[in-house]
């Protein structure tokens, strides 16, 4: 049930909790599974493509959650927001590992109870002449909404990276998109995608770039846009999702 206050628990990250149930679940790619959940009552705050919610895994008032509040709360990024149905949908990259975020990716049911914080963040899109997206999976499923809110008419270019042809995930549009594969190698510190974004015939450096995904990755870009390229830092926001060993992000 929503309540109007905030969480002290969820500190600087929360807005308003939220409970919500599972609807439906099913898998996009062999790797992205999509969870669709419907609120219990209806969704009020406002909301940008871009941003996300923070899904209560484990109680944060259980001596476990006081002990570790790191292992209470996950971010997955919104990948369709319908207040009119209620309805938040979810793409969530499954990826090799065990965090508490993951199993419960991968574990959730329809009818199973949900509780959330948000839409939050500060990752959208802002006016620019055109505009730039980079990053593997995870960063793909925040790029949908955002590149969908720009619309057709907006020059759009885009380097993203995947395992395989199969776990692309669909963005439809008349856009630049260019279309990497690691093809097993690790997508930290990626070279096969930092060399796609150096392949882009892009008009100048006036534009407004995105980076998200990978940590490492995600400066390796944002170092060659800045250094080869003569992009101005202010021009380039970096979100960084996941890092290897680092818990508490995507």
């Amino acid at each position: 049930m929503r309540t109007e206050r905030r969480n002290p628990l969820a500190g600087a990250f929360a807005k308003y909790v939220a409970g919500a149930t599972v609807a439906e679940v099913g898998m996009v790619t062999p790797a992205i599974r999509r969870i669709r959940l419907v609120a219990d009552e209806p969704i009020t705050l406002p909301y940008t493509p871009g941003q996300h919610v923070r899904i209560q895994i484990n109680d944060p008032l259980s001596l476990r959650g006081l002990l570790r509040p790191v292992e209470t709360l996950r971010t997955y990024t919104i990948w369709d927001y319908s207040p009119a149905e209620r309805a938040i949908e979810l793409r969530i990259h499954l990826y090799e590992g065990d965090g508490i975020g993951l199993r419960w990716a991968r574990a959730a049911g329809p009818g199973d109870p949900v509780t959330f914080w948000g839409p939050q963040g500060d990752f959208h899109p802002r006016p620019a002449p055109f505009h730039l997206f980079a990053g593997e999976e995870t960063a793909t499923a925040a790029f949908g909404p955002m590149i969908r809110a720009l619309g057709p008419d907006v020059e759009v270019y885009g380097a993203l990276e995947s395992d395989t042809p199969d776990n692309e995930l669909p963005i439809p549009g008349p856009y630049r998109l260019r279309r990497v594969h690691r093809g097993g190698a690790p997508a930290t510190g990626s070279q096969a995608l930092l060399a796609a974004v150096a392949a882009l015939d892009l008009p100048g450096n006036a534009g407004a770039a995105y980076l998200a995904g990978e940590a490492r990755t995600c400066q390796l870009i944002r170092n060659y846009l800045v250094r080869e390229r003569n992009w101005p830092r202010t021009s380039i926001t970096v979100k960084p999702f996941w890092a290897p060993g680092k818990r508490g992000l995507h």
